[in-house]
Protein backbone atom coordinates (compact mmCIF):
# COMPACT_ATOMS: atom_id res chain seq x y z
CA UNK A 1 0.00 0.00 0.00
CA UNK A 2 2.52 2.47 -0.84
CA UNK A 3 1.98 6.16 -0.57
CA UNK A 4 -1.61 4.98 1.14
CA UNK A 5 0.18 3.83 4.96
CA UNK A 6 1.60 0.87 5.16
CA UNK A 7 0.78 -2.40 8.18
CA UNK A 8 4.03 -4.72 9.94
CA UNK A 9 4.28 -6.89 12.76
CA UNK A 10 4.98 -6.38 16.23
CA UNK A 11 5.59 -9.70 18.29
CA UNK A 12 2.21 -11.32 17.54
CA UNK A 13 -0.02 -7.82 17.29
CA UNK A 14 -0.18 -6.19 13.54
CA UNK A 15 -0.12 -2.10 13.43
CA UNK A 16 -0.79 0.01 11.13
CA UNK A 17 1.04 3.33 9.86
CA UNK A 18 0.02 6.47 8.23
CA UNK A 19 0.83 10.51 7.75
CA UNK A 20 -1.64 13.31 8.71
CA UNK A 21 -0.64 16.48 8.38
CA UNK A 22 3.22 15.67 7.40
CA UNK A 23 3.72 13.53 10.44
CA UNK A 24 3.64 9.81 10.38
CA UNK A 25 0.87 7.96 13.43
CA UNK A 26 1.29 4.60 14.55
CA UNK A 27 -1.05 2.85 15.66
CA UNK A 28 -2.11 -0.71 16.97
CA UNK A 29 -4.99 -2.87 15.34
CA UNK A 30 -4.82 -4.94 18.88
CA UNK A 31 -5.53 -8.30 16.74
CA UNK A 32 -3.10 -10.63 15.34
CA UNK A 33 -4.88 -10.45 12.46
CA UNK A 34 -3.25 -8.83 8.79
CA UNK A 35 -6.78 -8.53 7.38
CA UNK A 36 -7.64 -6.62 10.40
CA UNK A 37 -4.14 -4.70 10.17
CA UNK A 38 -5.67 -3.89 6.41
CA UNK A 39 -9.50 -2.38 7.19
CA UNK A 40 -8.11 -0.71 10.12
CA UNK A 41 -5.57 1.19 7.94
CA UNK A 42 -8.74 1.65 5.01
CA UNK A 43 -10.72 3.30 8.00
CA UNK A 44 -8.01 5.80 8.83
CA UNK A 45 -6.92 6.49 4.82
CA UNK A 46 -10.59 6.92 4.06
CA UNK A 47 -11.33 9.44 7.43
CA UNK A 48 -8.29 11.56 6.18
CA UNK A 49 -9.43 11.89 2.91
CA UNK A 50 -12.90 13.14 3.80
CA UNK A 51 -11.61 14.66 6.61
CA UNK A 52 -13.03 13.09 9.61
CA UNK A 53 -10.04 11.78 11.20
CA UNK A 54 -9.71 11.76 14.30
CA UNK A 55 -6.48 9.97 15.36
CA UNK A 56 -5.92 7.45 18.37
CA UNK A 57 -4.70 10.20 21.09
CA UNK A 58 -7.82 12.22 20.40
CA UNK A 59 -10.25 8.87 20.62
CA UNK A 60 -8.89 8.40 24.07
CA UNK A 61 -9.75 12.34 25.57
CA UNK A 62 -13.26 12.32 27.75
CA UNK A 63 -14.61 14.42 29.22
CA UNK A 64 -13.23 14.64 32.58
CA UNK A 65 -9.91 15.69 30.78
CA UNK A 66 -12.37 18.40 29.06
CA UNK A 67 -13.62 19.62 32.59
CA UNK A 68 -10.37 19.57 33.86
CA UNK A 69 -9.05 21.69 31.27
CA UNK A 70 -11.87 24.22 31.85
CA UNK A 71 -10.92 24.31 35.39
CA UNK A 72 -7.67 25.06 35.29
CA UNK A 73 -8.36 27.48 33.03
CA UNK A 74 -10.26 28.98 35.71
CA UNK A 75 -7.38 28.78 37.88
CA UNK A 76 -4.72 30.48 35.44
CA UNK A 77 -6.70 33.21 34.66
CA UNK A 78 -7.63 33.63 38.28
CA UNK A 79 -11.44 34.29 37.63
CA UNK A 80 -13.47 34.95 40.72
CA UNK A 81 -16.96 32.59 39.16
CA UNK A 82 -14.60 29.24 39.86
CA UNK A 83 -17.86 27.78 42.17
CA UNK A 84 -20.62 28.78 39.43
CA UNK A 85 -17.92 26.89 36.73
CA UNK A 86 -17.92 23.73 39.27
CA UNK A 87 -21.26 23.33 39.62
CA UNK A 88 -22.04 23.62 35.90
CA UNK A 89 -19.41 20.97 35.69
CA UNK A 90 -21.11 18.94 38.22
CA UNK A 91 -24.29 19.09 36.51
CA UNK A 92 -22.41 18.09 33.14
CA UNK A 93 -20.95 15.07 34.70
CA UNK A 94 -24.29 13.81 35.42
CA UNK A 95 -25.03 13.04 31.92
CA UNK A 96 -21.65 12.89 29.70
CA UNK A 97 -19.17 11.48 32.72
CA UNK A 98 -17.00 9.05 31.43
CA UNK A 99 -18.10 9.44 27.61
CA UNK A 100 -15.16 10.48 25.08
CA UNK A 101 -15.20 13.60 23.50
CA UNK A 102 -15.28 12.45 20.12
CA UNK A 103 -18.62 10.55 20.68
CA UNK A 104 -20.15 14.58 22.67
CA UNK A 105 -21.76 15.32 19.18
CA UNK A 106 -24.94 17.82 18.73
CA UNK A 107 -27.35 15.06 19.19
CA UNK A 108 -25.90 14.26 22.67
CA UNK A 109 -25.96 17.70 23.67
CA UNK A 110 -29.73 18.36 22.93
CA UNK A 111 -30.21 14.87 24.57
CA UNK A 112 -28.69 17.14 28.06
CA UNK A 113 -30.74 19.82 26.96
CA UNK A 114 -33.95 17.89 27.42
CA UNK A 115 -32.18 15.81 30.34
CA UNK A 116 -31.39 19.29 32.10
CA UNK A 117 -35.13 20.70 31.16
CA UNK A 118 -36.77 17.61 32.83
CA UNK A 119 -35.00 18.02 36.02
CA UNK A 120 -36.53 21.57 37.03
CA UNK A 121 -33.57 23.64 35.44
CA UNK A 122 -34.56 27.01 33.56
CA UNK A 123 -33.51 27.50 29.94
CA UNK A 124 -30.89 30.64 30.97
CA UNK A 125 -29.15 27.63 32.97
CA UNK A 126 -29.02 25.40 30.50
CA UNK A 127 -28.00 27.27 28.00
CA UNK A 128 -25.04 28.69 30.63
CA UNK A 129 -24.16 24.79 30.97
CA UNK A 130 -24.42 24.35 27.58
CA UNK A 131 -21.76 27.26 27.10
CA UNK A 132 -19.32 25.90 29.79
CA UNK A 133 -19.30 22.48 27.07
CA UNK A 134 -18.50 24.62 24.92
CA UNK A 135 -15.55 26.33 26.19
CA UNK A 136 -14.43 23.45 27.82
CA UNK A 137 -13.92 21.77 23.34
CA UNK A 138 -12.93 25.23 22.58
CA UNK A 139 -9.81 25.03 25.40
CA UNK A 140 -9.44 21.32 24.26
CA UNK A 141 -8.76 22.42 20.31
CA UNK A 142 -5.92 25.25 21.33
CA UNK A 143 -4.13 22.57 23.65
CA UNK A 144 -4.20 20.20 21.00
CA UNK A 145 -6.07 17.61 22.72
CA UNK A 146 -8.81 17.43 19.95
CA UNK A 147 -8.32 18.58 16.66
CA UNK A 148 -12.12 20.44 15.94
CA UNK A 149 -15.00 21.58 18.01
CA UNK A 150 -18.23 19.46 17.34
CA UNK A 151 -21.14 21.82 16.04
CA UNK A 152 -23.34 22.61 19.01
CA UNK A 153 -27.65 22.73 18.63
CA UNK A 154 -29.34 26.48 19.06
CA UNK A 155 -29.40 27.79 22.13
CA UNK A 156 -33.27 27.27 23.91
CA UNK A 157 -34.82 30.68 24.03
CA UNK A 158 -34.98 31.82 27.34
CA UNK A 159 -37.80 33.84 29.34
CA UNK A 160 -37.08 37.80 29.71
CA UNK A 161 -34.99 39.47 32.25
CA UNK A 162 -36.50 38.98 35.81
CA UNK A 163 -37.82 42.35 36.61
CA UNK A 164 -38.48 41.63 40.36
CA UNK A 165 -37.81 44.64 42.85
CA UNK A 166 -38.95 46.11 45.90
CA UNK A 167 -41.50 48.53 47.04
CA UNK A 168 -40.37 50.20 50.11
CA UNK A 169 -43.10 48.99 52.39
CA UNK A 170 -41.80 45.27 51.14
CA UNK A 171 -38.61 46.05 52.12
CA UNK A 172 -39.75 46.82 55.49
CA UNK A 173 -42.51 43.65 56.11
CA UNK A 174 -39.65 41.31 54.92
CA UNK A 175 -36.69 42.40 57.06
CA UNK A 176 -39.13 41.96 60.58
CA UNK A 177 -38.66 38.06 59.30
CA UNK A 178 -35.06 38.18 59.38
CA UNK A 179 -32.01 37.97 61.91
CA UNK A 180 -29.80 40.93 62.42
CA UNK A 181 -27.46 39.66 60.85
CA UNK A 182 -28.91 39.23 57.67
CA UNK A 183 -31.06 42.25 58.78
CA UNK A 184 -27.82 44.34 58.06
CA UNK A 185 -27.14 42.71 54.73
CA UNK A 186 -30.52 43.79 53.34
CA UNK A 187 -30.23 47.03 54.85
CA UNK A 188 -26.42 47.64 53.12
CA UNK A 189 -28.19 46.09 49.64
CA UNK A 190 -30.76 47.79 49.50
CA UNK A 191 -29.31 51.15 50.12
CA UNK A 192 -26.54 50.72 47.68
CA UNK A 193 -27.10 48.25 45.08
CA UNK A 194 -24.14 46.28 45.40
CA UNK A 195 -23.88 42.44 44.78
CA UNK A 196 -24.21 39.69 47.40
CA UNK A 197 -20.67 38.54 47.17
CA UNK A 198 -19.29 42.60 47.31
CA UNK A 199 -21.40 42.51 50.52
CA UNK A 200 -20.91 39.61 52.16
CA UNK A 201 -16.67 39.93 51.68
CA UNK A 202 -16.53 43.06 52.55
CA UNK A 203 -13.74 43.86 55.22
CA UNK A 204 -13.13 46.30 57.40
CA UNK A 205 -9.57 47.34 55.44
CA UNK A 206 -12.29 48.75 52.92
CA UNK A 207 -14.27 50.73 55.37
CA UNK A 208 -12.78 54.26 56.94
CA UNK A 209 -14.94 55.09 59.79
CA UNK A 210 -13.07 58.30 59.85
CA UNK A 211 -14.35 59.83 56.72
CA UNK A 212 -17.55 57.55 56.25
CA UNK A 213 -16.95 56.30 53.18
CA UNK A 214 -16.08 52.33 51.71
CA UNK A 215 -13.66 51.89 49.14
CA UNK A 216 -13.93 48.61 47.51
CA UNK A 217 -10.96 46.54 46.15
CA UNK A 218 -10.88 46.42 42.30
CA UNK A 219 -9.56 42.47 42.95
CA UNK A 220 -13.09 42.27 44.78
CA UNK A 221 -15.16 43.91 41.68
CA UNK A 222 -17.00 41.91 39.25
CA UNK A 223 -15.97 44.06 36.59
CA UNK A 224 -12.26 45.11 38.71
CA UNK A 225 -13.23 48.01 38.63
CA UNK A 226 -12.98 49.79 42.48
CA UNK A 227 -15.28 52.54 43.64
CA UNK A 228 -16.34 54.75 46.65
CA UNK A 229 -19.31 54.37 48.44
CA UNK A 230 -20.09 57.47 50.89
CA UNK A 231 -21.67 56.67 54.20
CA UNK A 232 -24.62 58.37 54.64
CA UNK A 233 -28.19 57.65 56.51
CA UNK A 234 -29.07 54.15 56.98
CA UNK A 235 -26.08 52.51 55.19
CA UNK A 236 -23.66 55.01 57.84
CA UNK A 237 -26.33 53.25 60.52
CA UNK A 238 -25.48 49.70 59.22
CA UNK A 239 -21.57 50.18 59.32
CA UNK A 240 -22.05 51.53 62.61
CA UNK A 241 -23.99 48.46 64.18
CA UNK A 242 -21.22 45.97 62.45
CA UNK A 243 -18.90 47.94 64.03
CA UNK A 244 -20.35 46.83 67.87
CA UNK A 245 -19.88 43.54 66.53
CA UNK A 246 -16.42 43.82 65.22
CA UNK A 247 -14.48 40.44 66.28
CA UNK A 248 -10.47 39.77 66.35
CA UNK A 249 -10.70 36.63 65.03
CA UNK A 250 -12.49 37.78 60.96
CA UNK A 251 -11.52 40.81 58.97
CA UNK A 252 -14.92 40.65 57.88
CA UNK A 253 -17.58 43.59 58.50
CA UNK A 254 -20.76 40.93 57.76
CA UNK A 255 -20.60 37.78 60.08
CA UNK A 256 -23.00 35.38 61.73
CA UNK A 257 -22.57 35.58 65.79
CA UNK A 258 -19.99 33.14 66.22
CA UNK A 259 -17.32 35.13 63.29
CA UNK A 260 -17.81 32.53 60.73
CA UNK A 261 -18.58 34.25 57.61
CA UNK A 262 -22.46 34.47 55.75
CA UNK A 263 -22.81 31.90 53.58
CA UNK A 264 -26.32 30.28 51.98
CA UNK A 265 -29.10 31.14 53.87
CA UNK A 266 -31.65 30.43 51.05
CA UNK A 267 -33.93 28.40 53.34
CA UNK A 268 -33.58 31.45 55.88
CA UNK A 269 -34.91 34.42 53.28
CA UNK A 270 -37.35 31.74 51.57
CA UNK A 271 -38.98 31.52 55.14
CA UNK A 272 -38.89 35.56 55.58
CA UNK A 273 -40.68 36.12 52.42
CA UNK A 274 -43.31 33.44 52.74
CA UNK A 275 -43.99 35.32 56.70
CA UNK A 276 -44.08 38.47 54.65
CA UNK A 277 -46.49 37.61 52.00
CA UNK A 278 -43.55 38.23 49.34
CA UNK A 279 -43.16 34.42 47.49
CA UNK A 280 -40.56 34.27 45.11
CA UNK A 281 -38.11 37.41 45.95
CA UNK A 282 -34.77 37.53 45.89
CA UNK A 283 -32.08 39.39 47.38
CA UNK A 284 -30.67 40.60 43.92
CA UNK A 285 -33.81 42.78 42.94
CA UNK A 286 -32.68 45.13 45.86
CA UNK A 287 -29.80 45.90 42.93
CA UNK A 288 -32.66 46.43 40.66
CA UNK A 289 -34.13 48.46 43.01
CA UNK A 290 -31.82 50.85 44.00
CA UNK A 291 -31.21 51.38 40.11
CA UNK A 292 -34.71 52.49 39.92
CA UNK A 293 -34.78 54.25 42.92
CA UNK A 294 -31.55 56.28 42.66
CA UNK A 295 -33.14 57.62 39.16
CA UNK A 296 -36.70 58.40 40.37
CA UNK A 297 -35.13 60.43 43.14
CA UNK A 298 -33.33 62.60 40.26
CA UNK A 299 -29.56 61.60 41.00
CA UNK A 300 -28.04 61.89 37.48
CA UNK A 301 -27.46 57.48 35.42
CA UNK A 302 -24.12 58.21 35.39
CA UNK A 303 -23.47 59.08 38.76
CA UNK A 304 -25.97 55.71 39.73
CA UNK A 305 -23.77 53.65 37.60
CA UNK A 306 -20.75 54.82 39.86
CA UNK A 307 -22.63 53.79 42.79
CA UNK A 308 -24.33 50.57 41.95
CA UNK A 309 -21.16 49.49 39.60
CA UNK A 310 -22.79 48.84 37.05
CA UNK A 311 -20.19 49.25 33.63
CA UNK A 312 -22.59 49.19 30.75
CA UNK A 313 -25.13 51.30 29.75
CA UNK A 314 -27.38 48.58 28.44
CA UNK A 315 -27.46 46.56 32.04
CA UNK A 316 -28.01 49.59 33.84
CA UNK A 317 -31.08 50.40 31.57
CA UNK A 318 -32.51 46.58 31.99
CA UNK A 319 -32.24 47.44 35.68
CA UNK A 320 -34.03 50.49 35.77
CA UNK A 321 -37.27 48.86 35.69
CA UNK A 322 -41.12 50.54 34.94
CA UNK A 323 -43.19 49.23 37.61
CA UNK A 324 -47.18 48.59 37.98
CA UNK A 325 -47.14 51.55 40.17
CA UNK A 326 -44.80 53.60 37.53
CA UNK A 327 -47.49 52.58 34.89
CA UNK A 328 -50.68 53.21 37.22
CA UNK A 329 -48.94 56.87 38.26
CA UNK A 330 -48.33 57.68 34.40
CA UNK A 331 -52.34 56.50 33.43
CA UNK A 332 -53.39 58.43 36.52
CA UNK A 333 -51.58 62.01 35.08
CA UNK A 334 -53.11 61.42 31.87
CA UNK A 335 -56.64 61.46 33.24
CA UNK A 336 -56.02 64.44 34.98
CA UNK A 337 -54.56 65.80 32.08
CA UNK A 338 -57.54 64.92 29.70
CA UNK A 339 -59.96 66.38 32.97
CA UNK A 340 -58.16 70.12 32.73
CA UNK A 341 -59.08 70.02 28.89
CA UNK A 342 -61.63 71.83 27.25
CA UNK A 343 -65.01 70.37 26.74
CA UNK A 344 -66.55 72.71 24.51
CA UNK A 345 -65.26 73.16 20.92
CA UNK A 346 -63.57 75.54 19.66
CA UNK A 347 -63.92 75.33 15.78
CA UNK A 348 -67.77 77.04 15.08
CA UNK A 349 -69.60 75.39 12.28
CA UNK A 350 -69.61 77.06 8.41
CA UNK A 351 -73.35 78.00 8.55
CA UNK A 352 -73.75 79.03 12.07
CA UNK A 353 -70.67 81.68 10.63
CA UNK A 354 -72.27 82.98 8.20
CA UNK A 355 -76.26 83.07 9.06
CA UNK A 356 -79.28 81.28 9.15
CA UNK A 357 -80.78 83.45 6.68
CA UNK A 358 -78.30 82.59 3.67
CA UNK A 359 -77.88 79.11 2.39
CA UNK A 360 -74.85 78.16 -0.01
CA UNK A 361 -73.85 76.17 -2.55
CA UNK A 362 -70.75 75.89 -4.76
CA UNK A 363 -70.85 75.16 -8.38
CA UNK A 364 -67.33 73.94 -9.60
CA UNK A 365 -66.69 73.82 -13.18
CA UNK A 366 -63.49 72.46 -14.93
CA UNK A 367 -60.82 73.79 -16.85
CA UNK A 368 -61.42 73.35 -20.95
CA UNK A 369 -57.95 72.68 -21.81
CA UNK A 370 -56.25 70.70 -18.38
CA UNK A 371 -59.80 69.49 -16.98
CA UNK A 372 -58.87 70.54 -13.34
CA UNK A 373 -61.80 72.53 -11.28
CA UNK A 374 -60.88 76.24 -12.19
CA UNK A 375 -64.39 77.60 -11.48
CA UNK A 376 -66.25 78.38 -8.20
CA UNK A 377 -70.10 80.04 -7.75
CA UNK A 378 -71.67 81.27 -5.28
CA UNK A 379 -75.39 81.15 -5.62
CA UNK A 380 -77.89 82.56 -3.13
CA UNK A 381 -81.05 80.46 -1.94
CA UNK A 382 -83.51 82.60 -4.22
CA UNK A 383 -81.33 81.09 -7.27
CA UNK A 384 -79.67 84.47 -8.49
CA UNK A 385 -76.09 84.55 -8.58
CA UNK A 386 -74.64 86.45 -5.72
CA UNK A 387 -71.12 86.28 -6.36
CA UNK A 388 -68.88 84.97 -8.91
CA UNK A 389 -65.54 84.41 -8.67
CA UNK A 390 -63.14 82.05 -10.76
CA UNK A 391 -59.75 80.99 -8.41
CA UNK A 392 -57.47 78.21 -9.14
CA UNK A 393 -59.06 75.12 -6.61
CA UNK A 394 -55.42 73.37 -6.52
CA UNK A 395 -53.95 77.05 -5.17
CA UNK A 396 -56.90 78.05 -2.99
CA UNK A 397 -58.87 75.57 -1.71
CA UNK A 398 -60.75 75.97 1.36
CA UNK A 399 -59.01 73.70 4.41
CA UNK A 400 -61.80 71.52 6.29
Amino acid sequence: MRGMGRIFERGRIWWIAYCHRGKEIRESSRSEKENDARRLLKKRIGEIESRRFVGPQEERVSFEQLADGYLRDYDLRRLRSKDTAKLRVKHLASFFSRERAVDIAAERVRAYQAFRLDEGAGPATVNREVAALRRMFSIAVKLGQVSVSPAFPETLEEPPARQGFFEHAEYIALRKHLPPYYQDVLDFDYYSGWRKSEITRLTWAEVDLDGNVIRLNPGRSKNKKGRVLPLVGPLLEVIKRRAQHRRIDTTLVFHYANGKAIGDWRKSWKKACRLAGLPGKLLHDCRRTTARNLVRAGVPERVAMEITGHKTRSVFDRYNIVSEKDLADATRKLTEHLSEQPTEPKVIPLAEAIGEDRSFRTVFGQSADTGTPKLAQVVDSNGGADETRTRDLRRDRPAF
